[in-house]
């Protein structure tokens, strides 16, 4: 299946009817077949799209504003195209509804539809955002100042480099094995950066990990694989999963979270969460960036 759609046109008519049609699915297949690795571990977690431009009109025809959340399980076969999910948006702008709810239930069908799962959709007055879409502090040590000490250049990587994780192993081992000395690990970079793989803008995204790991991790080594991502050409979902296969087999750790917040483009941004088990599936959340 093609990856383009809508998103790598150049020109775009922007639909003023409700226009289902416009959203446009991508196998996840896709994605997880580059990674190549069991891919049954990467369907536990959710992907949290947050849309800030939501809006239609009443049986008055008065402009109706929302931000709303939508939940897709890492288990659905398919993603939405992001460009596809804006254009689906505005094509609503113009659509008379009766009430809220039935916002919520076309949206929820459209989309669930789309993905082959069911999405859950949420919707916020402005006034409710002000508590369910508080804006959050990621947990942990940040790492971004891990290299600030090191006189070795950080080379641009056209793709992500997970034998960086090995660290300097002249001066020290990246990880230490020790099966009875078994440890936590929170951490988080800001430093997060790809190239959308059709159109080749750049996402930026904040990551957090938590990790239990009989394998010491090397913050210099963290932050230098993170940047390998750099010039890498991957959706955001493709990417936690590509770091959440990487961290799983170099670690081998008992339980695992892997999680990025992406900065908006369109008035939506994207938050993929992928967890070793549901337990470890935090709450869904945003960022100052976002």
């Amino acid at each position: 299946m093609s990856i383009h759609g809508i998103l790598g046109e150049q020109t775009t008519d922007y639909p003023t009817e409700y226009s289902p049609q416009t959203l446009y699915p991508i196998a996840r297949s896709i994605g997880r077949d580059a990674i190549g690795w069991q891919t049954d571990k990467l369907t536990v977690g959710v992907d949290w799209w947050h849309a800030f431009e939501m809006s239609w009109l009443n049986p008055q025809g008065i402009s109706q504003v929302a931000l709303a959340r939508f939940s897709i399980p890492a288990s659905s076969p398919y993603i939405v195209e992001s460009k596809s999910l804006k254009l689906y948006l505005n094509s609503i702008n113009f659509t008379e509804f009766d009430s809220w709810q039935e916002v919520q239930a076309l949206v929820a069908k459209d989309l669930s539809a789309c993905v082959q799962t069911d999405v859950q959709f949420e919707l916020f007055t402005l006034a409710d955002a002000q508590s369910g879409l508080l804006i959050s502090q990621p947990e942990g040590v940040c790492i971004d100042n891990a290299l600030a000490d090191s006189t070795d250049k950080v080379g641009l990587s056209i793709h992500p480099d997970a034998s960086l994780l090995n660290g300097n192993k002249v001066e020290s081992s990246a990880v230490k094995k020790n099966d009875n000395d078994k440890q936590p690990y929170v951490f988080y970079s800001n430093l997060l950066r790809s190239n959308c793989p059709v159109t080749n803008q750049p996402d930026w995204g904040t990551l957090a990990v938590t990790m239990t790991s009989t394998g010491a991790v090397d913050n210099a080594a963290m932050l230098r694989y993170i940047l390998s991502f750099r010039q890498h050409n991957g959706f955001h979902e493709q990417c936690v999963e590509q770091i959440f296969a990487d961290l799983s087999q170099y670690y081998e750790p008992s339980k695992l979270m892997v999680r990025a917040w992406y900065t908006r483009r369109g008035g939506i941004d994207i938050n993929p969460c992928r967890v070793s088990e549901w337990s470890l599936l935090p709450a869904p959340s945003r960022l100052i960036r976002q």
